[in-house]
């Protein structure tokens, strides 16, 4: 790594009652309350609008549903073409986040927690990314085999101090989350020379994974996913090294795809022998290879192998560096392959430099992360920190001091209602309140216009959810409509609207 409090208090989300294109009327929107749960409504669409300015902060609101055979020009029909299904959406709940949350009280603590997970009270969050022993925001640097010889594997004692906590308050809330679990370093008696010579290289920072330890780190994994889930937490993928080719990280170790490609054929027949379940994920990098000569292409390099490839679900990604476009060879050359995004991070090189903040950051990371990662096959969403303080804090020596929570947590109190809530945590509320672990994304015909995105998903439960995006100033109507309803909806200009609702 180098890097929504369900305000629903202010303004009304208004439909015009005129008559648009075809003559329909557009029946009227009705403001939602703070106590309203998320689930669809049943006489109409649940509607949730966050605009760039914070006017509206995912302000709830009532769509009454329309005719079913619309005129209207700005109609969107659903089409029978099913893409991926997906996962989820989420944040790290590194250590520094658990630190942070445990500072609060346990009312605000829960009354936190519940917005951003509770399926009823708060968006349903069901997608989250932790660190697989110590990272550049955690309290100390550690993993679970500190001592020489995996015998000695065993939980860190500070997990118990900080996650394991915050963990089960969350699966108190949302016992469907699932976790994509990843480290910053293997043990450092596992560690040798970057220039892979065998020599012992006994620090946090850098390195390289002696191939001689390669079946007891792939026993490090089995024991972390077997302990994890013995407390009752649900791993759907573990990537085998964040940032393998970034080794100058506080806590680090270098990966090129050379190594990762053997690795995984041994951690691949471990998984296997021993029942494991979750999936391997590749890379878990930057677009653009951070420009390593020799690293192009990292997870479809593996691929090419037919060993390697069939033990490796599909591949996760960073977008510190190189566009979001990348994950359309990937998809191209791997289709059969997951791919997942699993972390961003908002801070003072970006959000806090003049001219930028909530509204560019909102607007950018909405549309290149979530919609541009959902549009390329993407199964899912995690962003970096889910809280820190309001100085950035704990982070450890050689991290990121400049890093923004997705929600900053005042430490002159430690309270819910002194909590600041950054574009991250409304770009993760957005996403999951509408779009439920299992939806399928589905295919859309219809009224198009620049500076307007938006996708479509179906979920388990035969809901629709929707995710719009308007980078427009001006307002815009659109009317989706299902064989059973129209639902119009009025997109401020400069929002986001997530909608959801059941014919």
């Amino acid at each position: 790594m180098n890097r929504l409090s369900l305000l629903a208090t202010i303004g009304l989300l208004s439909f015009c009652s005129c008559s648009c294109g075809g003559g329909e009327d557009m029946p009227e929107q009705t403001p939602g309350k703070d106590t309203d749960p998320v689930e669809t409504v049943e006489d109409g669409a649940a509607a949730w609008t966050t605009t760039f300015d914070k006017s509206r902060a995912f302000q709830k609101s009532t769509i009454a549903f329309g005719k079913a055979a619309t005129m209207s020009p700005y109609a969107v029909r659903f089409t029978d073409t099913a893409y991926q299904s997906v996962d989820g959406f989420g944040l790290a709940v590194t250590q520094a986040s658990c630190y942070v949350l445990l500072k609060m009280t346990q009312q605000d603590r829960t009354k936190l927690l519940k917005e951003m997970f509770s399926p009823t009270e708060g968006a349903g969050s069901s997608l989250i990314r932790v660190c697989i022993g110590g990272s550049d925001f955690s309290m100390s640097e550690y993993t679970w085999c500190d001592t020489e010889g995996i015998s000695n594997f065993k939980i860190h004692d500070s997990e118990y101090q900080y996650l394991f906590p915050i963990l089960d308050e969350i699966y108190a809330i949302n016992p469907d989350v699932q976790i994509i679990g990843s480290p910053w370093s293997c043990p450092r008696w596992m560690k040798m020379d970057v220039a892979g010579n065998g020599n012992a290289f006994n620090s946090w920072t850098s390195g390289r994974l002696n191939p001689k330890y390669y079946a007891d780190y792939a026993q490090y994994f089995v024991g972390w996913i077997q302990a994890m889930e013995k407390r009752g937490y649900k791993v759907l993928a573990v990537t085998l090294q964040n940032e393998p080719l970034n080794h100058g990280n506080s806590m680090s170790l270098y990966m090129p795809w050379e190594d990762q490609r053997d690795f995984v054929k041994v951690v691949g027949p471990a998984f296997k022998s021993n029942g494991i379940k979750a999936k391997i994920l590749l890379f878990d990098h930057n677009y653009n290879y951070d420009n390593q000569a020799g690293q192009k292409e990292y997870p479809l390099q593996i691929y090419k192998d037919s060993e390697a490839s069939k033990y490796a679900a599909g591949s996760a990604w960073h977008n510190y560096g190189g566009s979001v476009s990348e994950l359309d060879k990937i998809h191209d050359s791997a289709p059969d392959k997951d791919i997942y995004f699993t972390e961003a991070s908002i801070g003072q090189w970006n959000y806090g430099q003049p001219g930028r903040g909530f509204a560019s950051l909102f607007e950018e990371d909405f549309r290149d992360i979530f919609l541009g990662t959902l549009s390329r096959y993407g199964k899912g969403v995690t962003l970096w920190n889910m809280a820190l303080d309001d100085e950035g804090k704990p982070y450890r020596p050689g991290g990121c001091p400049t890093c923004y929570g997705a929600i900053s947590i005042n430490h002159n109190g430690w309270t819910y209602a002194g909590a600041d809530r950054k574009s991250h945590w409304y770009d993760v509320l957005h996403a999951s309140v509408a779009v439920k672990p299992g939806a399928v994304r589905i295919g859309t015909d219809g009224f198009t216009k620049n500076g307007m995105t938006y996708l479509a998903f179906r979920n388990t439960d035969g809901s629709y959810g929707v995710l719009i995006l308007n980078s427009n100033s001006d307002d815009q109507q659109l009317v989706f409509a299902t064989d059973a309803h129209s639902v119009p909806v009025n997109v401020p200009g400069k929002s986001v609207v997530s909608l959801k609702w059941k014919d």
